[in-house]
């Protein structure tokens, strides 16, 4: 079985920014070492645990600092920006690592409206450019490309067609992705004929029956020959269950904030959340988020991930290990996150 990595970069209560970039450049290394498929960095905006703002800026970061793993964005929330943007960054991402490079694209804001009309500016794109992201998609995966897109100019111009490239002379393109969490992306990605990701880290439900659809109406591309795809899922693996299911109960209060609309926060230390009192709404998020995470000593978690796969016919799974940390530990590292990688490792590879 493959395993991968996502990660947002979450940022604890006890961590500046700076952490929880040193963090993650440790768990990338791990996860390099461990041999771990890919490592892909979400798009977040304007909340208080998510340091992952900015996939590309990241990526390049960590690329000088693995080895071998692939690395990719899970992802770029594409109405968010230029589809010329997008490829360029991605294209020199690829030409500084060939051949280690993803670019998973999403339609999400990946924020909230005032933040999102914030990032797009004053005289930005609209929610009409979500109807657009069809043609935005092909748009990125033309321009990284050795060819590149043609844009037609008006007649009267000397040059009736222009040509657009992310970069001058590409010798690889970075593979492409779609990312969703509904039935609209999995007919979408069929219908392109590209590889798909579900995020079933946070879908309370559809998961099954997407990835059916898209196996269903799956059309053969040139980026890919029959479907592709795996899924994602929180995990927290540690030495005893009882300290797996404590430091994820930070992620799991963090969801139940979100989804109840209250004001977040950075991560809770695990301390922290163990003194919170809950309402019967935040407890049963909490219950569902605990349900679908793989969480527990390492060979009962080992056994989640196989079922995971079995049960969803993947052949990959990319692991978000979301457990917070005790009082007291090193504010630039997150244990918990590199011990359900090496025990997961220990277990499946």
């Amino acid at each position: 079985m493959r395993l991968s990595v996502l990660d947002l970069v979450p940022v604890r209560a006890d961590q500046t920014t700076a952490n929880a970039l040193a963090a993650t450049v440790r768990l990338a290394q791990t996860a390099d070492r461990l041999g771990y498929t890919r490592y892909w960095v979400a798009e977040h905006h304007n909340m208080p645990a998510v340091a992952a703002t900015s996939p590309p800026v990241v990526l390049a970061y960590l690329a000088g600092q693995t080895a071998q793993i692939r690395l990719g964005s899970g992802g770029v929330m594409l109405p968010n920006h230029a589809p010329l943007a997008v490829a360029e960054q991605f294209a020199l991402l690829e030409a500084a690592a060939p051949g280690r490079i993803d670019l998973g694209l999403g339609r999400a804001p990946g924020s909230d409206p005032v933040t999102s009309v914030a990032l797009r500016g004053a005289a930005g794109r609209d929610d009409s450019d979500i109807q657009n992201f069809p043609r935005y998609l092909d748009e990125v995966a033309a321009m990284m490309s050795t060819d590149g897109v043609r844009v037609e100019l008006p007649r009267q111009l000397m040059r009736p067609e222009y040509i657009l490239k992310a970069t001058p002379a590409a010798a690889s393109e970075p593979r492409l992705w779609l990312l969703g969490s509904s039935l609209y992306s999995a007919h979408l990605a069929a219908a392109k004929g590209l590889p798909y990701v579900f995020a079933h880290h946070f879908a309370d439900q559809g998961t099954e029956e997407a990835l059916a659809v898209y196996r269903e109406e799956f059309q053969p591309s040139d980026l890919a020959a029959e479907p592709i795809t795996f899924m994602t899922v929180n995990a927290s693996v540690a030495p005893t269950r009882e300290e797996a299911e404590a430091l994820l109960l930070p992620q799991l209060v963090m969801m139940a904030t979100l989804r109840t609309g209250k004001p977040l926060r950075a991560l809770d230390l695990v301390e922290d959340a163990r003194a919170l009192q809950f309402t019967a709404q935040e407890n049963a998020i909490i219950a569902d988020g605990r349900a679908r995470a793989v969480v527990g000593a390492p060979a009962e978690a080992a056994d989640q991930v196989r079922e995971v796969a079995e049960h969803f016919g993947v052949d990959e799974v990319m692991i978000n290990p979301v457990g917070s940390a005790f009082r007291g530990t090193d504010a630039a590292t997150a244990p918990a996150r590199d011990t359900t990688l090496e025990l997961l490792a220990k277990e499946l590879f």
